[in-house]
């Protein structure tokens, strides 16, 4: 049994001493992370600990049993589509997804069809050629601003960057569908 598999279990056991490890271990990047979406400490500390009931309960009901990710990971993925919710919630912030995903409640999470989804864009995304792949990771994946991917990839012209990843989207849209 691996480390991470160890952990779960004894989240689903409910271990008071592992709840408090993995809260103590996050807490301060988890603070730096959210601080990003201007929020203040306050709401920022509540979101992670209801992060952490989520990653508690979700260990209870199996869904941690197969994930590919570390726990810390997880629970930042927790978190992070918390502060979403809460920032769409309060008008803050307007996601535009170029996948047309649905919004998902997170009540209504289903595993199985997010995990079939994902292997359906990572086996579009392994068509791709090289430089898509280069230019939607960094963009979607590492969060790069274009400025800085024009730098990374030697582009010479904001426009001809962003024309790459429309038709890199397009492609991607188009194997998806395939």
């Amino acid at each position: 049994m691996n480390k991470e598999s160890s952990l779960i279990q004894l989240l689903k056991e409910n271990d008071s001493r592992t709840i408090k490890k993995i809260y103590e271990d996050n807490r301060t990047r988890f603070i730096a992370f959210a601080s990003q979406y201007n929020l203040n400490v306050d709401v920022i500390l509540d979101i992670y600990q209801d992060a952490i009931i989520a990653l508690c309960e979700n260990a209870k009901k199996g869904k941690l049993d197969s994930i590919q990710s570390s726990i810390s990971t997880y629970l930042f993925s927790i978190g992070k589509f918390m502060i979403f919710q809460l920032l769409k919630k309060d008008k803050k912030m307007h996601i535009i997804d170029d996948f047309n995903l649905v919004d998902y409640e997170f009540e209504s999470y289903d595993e199985e069809k997010e995990d079939t989804e994902i292997k359906l864009l990572q086996t579009a995304f392994e068509n791709l050629g090289e430089q898509c792949k280069k230019v939607i990771q960094l963009f979607y994946y590492e969060e790069k601003k274009l400025d800085e991917i024009l730098t990374i990839l030697n582009y010479t012209n904001k426009d001809v960057l962003k024309s790459q990843k429309s038709r890199c989207m397009k492609q991607l849209k188009d194997l998806i569908k395939k």
